[in-house]
């Protein structure tokens, strides 16, 4: 199970934290000196990061390499230092998941994912992204939206669950979760970039790079049904992001052929890296959902969107009015974990059930919780213990429950035990750096190291044009390779 990040989810929590604040005040902006009015004082917007930061790492879950970490961290404290801002809980964390994306929280905590750093060929091209996010917190544009969003839709709260586990499994369920949902505006993005830029090149970085990364965040997007990158969503563009990126060039007064770009380095570092989603995480065939570690299989229902997450994996129905989710339950025998889940305040019971579910020992029982503004939520909840954890397999719908509760019941009847070889002993692909002995194209390159991935994506994550693009005799190229 593993996490695709819901920066929709934290953007709500966000904005509820600082509209329960409800100050006023008017602030200088630490980039432009001028005064602005402001609902979050640099305390607060510190004490938001720090905990919604918790939360990503939780959720998302950091890259397991301590190597990587340190150099991405290292680089981005060493930029930070000469902002604006040089103070704030300045961190950087490599979080393992496969999109393409970069995100920071107000106050300072920026993340970045290893599907971004799969992507790029040089420590300049990281740089350049690291003080884009590094902008934003600067400018404080986190805090400028939240301000906007709460003077213009102040009392716009979604209604209260009850019961706080049904809430937090509620996702798309509970109305108001998208309505403050914060993106940056065009200004922003354009103000972003260019402090971005500054902070590189204050850094002894050659920005130049700066125009690569675009570029390929431009080829990813245009690729024949390939969905945007995060990055490139969540940081809407303003079609002229690699002109402006060109213009601040024509206006850099200092040589930059001796500036770092540090592209050995760079790849050395994500030599072995996991590239594109890792299966032992768990991985959708059709419908059935496949855990090759913790060796079981589950079924979703025909139709529905599911997600693999790193806390859960969900389905949600097309009408958005129900959705189904396998989560870890801790150690407990199901009967107490069952008991514990229906004794919660706003909870109705059903009548409990235990036996065996596919051999393994199962409780569950049909609920119904009453939200806070009235309105009612059905489900059902099933506890079943497979080697040594118990998982809660949930059921939940704001319509009638009699719509749901043959597709919730095959749902739960349908774990069990992953017993395929093939499954079971499936690899990630990672990135292999490899060394070329003698110019030649990368085609023939791919020919002579094949990988697994189509020579278009080859040459895409190498910053190359297409097959037909020349290698030197001793450059380094990333391969894909499943090890």
């Amino acid at each position: 199970m593993r996490h695709v990040a819901s920066r929709r989810f934290l953007a709500w929590a966000i904005a509820m934290a600082v509209m329960a604040a409800g100050i006023i005040t008017c602030a200088t902006n630490p980039v432009t000196g001028k005064r602005e009015l402001s609902l979050v004082s640099e305390s607060q917007e510190i004490s938001m990061g720090q905990q919604y930061a918790g939360q990503v790492v939780q959720e998302m879950g950091p890259y397991p390499d301590s190597t990587m970490q340190a150099y991405v961290s290292g680089i981005g404290k060493e930029i930070a230092v000469t902002t604006e801002r040089p103070k704030l809980p300045w961190t950087f964390t490599v979080i393992d998941d496969p999109t393409v994306n970069a995100f920071a929280l107000p106050g300072g905590f920026i993340f970045v994912t290893r599907g971004i750093l799969t992507h790029m060929n040089s420590e300049a091209e990281l740089a350049t992204v690291v003080g884009h996010e590094i902008g934003h917190v600067t400018a404080r544009h986190s805090v400028q939206q939240m301000t906007r969003q709460q003077l213009a839709q102040l009392g716009m709260v979604a209604g209260a669950i009850a019961s706080e586990e049904i809430a937090q499994n509620l996702g798309v369920i509970s109305q108001g979760l998208g309505v403050l949902f914060l993106k940056y505006s065009r200004d922003d993005e354009s103000q972003a970039d260019g402090l971005g830029f500054r902070y590189a090149l204050n850094d002894g970085y050659d920005v130049r790079k700066m125009v690569n990364m675009f570029q390929i965040l431009q080829r990813i997007s245009a690729r024949a049904g390939q969905r945007i990158p995060e990055w490139q969503s969540t940081h809407p563009d303003p079609g002229n992001r690699i002109e402006a990126t060109q213009a601040r060039l024509a206006r850099v007064t200092v040589p930059l052929d001796g500036k770092k770009v540090n592209r050995e380095p760079f790849l050395r570092v994500i030599d072995g890296m996991i590239f594109g989603e890792n299966p032992r995480q768990g991985f959708f065939r059709g419908t059935t959902f496949l855990h090759p570690d913790l060796a079981f299989q589950l079924e979703f229902p025909p139709g529905w969107q599911t997600a693999n997450q790193m806390s859960a994996v969900t389905g949600v129905s097309p009408k958005q009015d129900a959705q189904v989710q396998l989560s870890l339950a801790g150690t407990d025998a199901p009967a107490s974990t069952l008991q514990k889940f229906l004794s919660q305040q706003g909870i109705q019971a059903g009548r409990p059930t235990q036996g065996t579910l596919n051999g393994n020992p199962v409780a569950y029982a049909p609920f119904t919780a009453q939200n806070q503004d009235g309105s009612t939520i059905s489900g059902l909840v099933a506890y079943a213990s497979y080697e040594g954890n118990t998982y809660q397999l949930l059921g939940l719908t704001n319509t009638s429950y009699a719509t749901y509760d043959r597709t919730f019941q095959g749902f739960v009847t349908s774990f069990r035990r992953l017993t395929d070889p093939a499954v079971l002993s499936i690899k990630p692909n990672r990135i292999q750096v490899t060394r070329v002995r003698n110019s030649m194209t990368l085609a023939a390159f791919n020919q002579q190291n094949p990988s697994v991935i189509p020579l278009d994506e080859l040459a895409l994550i190498n910053g190359l044009v297409d097959g037909n693009a020349m290698l030197v005799a001793g450059e380094s190229v990333k391969r894909v390779v499943a090890k």
